[in-house]
């Protein structure tokens, strides 16, 4: 691999940036292709594919085979509210291979007790996002489920900021509008509020924390998995 290549790419790793390598099978050629550019690319229609599927894998195009090396991000999911769905959603994002940090500022919920073996922030978002969690992006989904404007709206705040593919928030649709109602005033779109998936989840009659928990995990990978995100400007 040539060394600006591999300068590349690491570049976009550190940068938490997906990046697809395209590697001629025949002539061993290689070029990398940033997810910013996959809209323009000539292969966008398999670059696009293989990016949503987070797989790597072999295609056909213009008469040649190329092998496409995806380097995807590590998806986070920080979750606003140590709740009973949460500790129903935990054990279950493991299995997707879903980094999950929970983020509560009541102790009382936010115990090890209660989430044994999970990365727990028993703080306020604000503060939470400033020090102990890094940074929201991209490859970072956003479920508040606390149900309690002074945590989750903060939290919101951080996941629209941060451009995140994926944010949910418990409620009614008569909670949502209030919410809606507070986000912009506080200087956010209606374009942005429409991003928000509330109520969470999926409508599949969920009544019980462990089929909300489910419902939530659904979207999220329903987001994940659609068409390459469009890149930030």
């Amino acid at each position: 691999m040539r060394a600006d290549i591999l300068e590349g790419l690491n570049a976009e790793r550190a940068g938490r940036r997906a990046a697809i390598l395209v590697t001629d099978i025949a002539d061993g050629t290689q070029r990398l292709v940033r997810e910013a550019d996959i809209a323009g690319d000539a292969l966008a229609e398999p670059l696009g594919r293989h990016l949503a599927a987070g797989r790597s894998g072999l295609i056909e195009a213009g008469g040649r085979t190329l092998f496409l090396t995806v380097q995807v991000p590590p998806v986070r999911l920080v979750v606003v509210g140590a709740v009973h769905i949460t500790q129903a959603l935990v054990p279950m994002a493991a299995a997707l291979d879903l980094a999950v940090t929970v983020i509560d500022p009541r102790t009382a919920f936010a115990s090890p007790e209660r989430f044994p073996g999970v990365e727990l922030v028993a703080d306020w978002p604000e503060a939470a996002f400033g020090g102990a969690v890094p940074p929201l992006d991209r490859y970072c989904a956003l479920a508040a489920l606390t149900h309690d404007p002074k945590i989750d709206d903060p939290a919101l705040k951080a996941a629209l900021s941060a451009e995140c593919f994926y944010i949910g928030a418990l409620g009614s649709r008569k909670t949502h509008a209030a919410r809606a109602v507070r986000l912009i005033e506080a200087g956010f779109s209606e374009a942005q509020m429409a991003r928000i998936r509330a109520p969470i989840g999926l409508a599949i009659g969920a009544v019980s924390p462990a089929e909300i928990a489910l419902s939530v995990l659904a979207q999220v990978v329903a987001a994940l998995r659609r068409a390459p995100r469009e890149a930030a400007s």
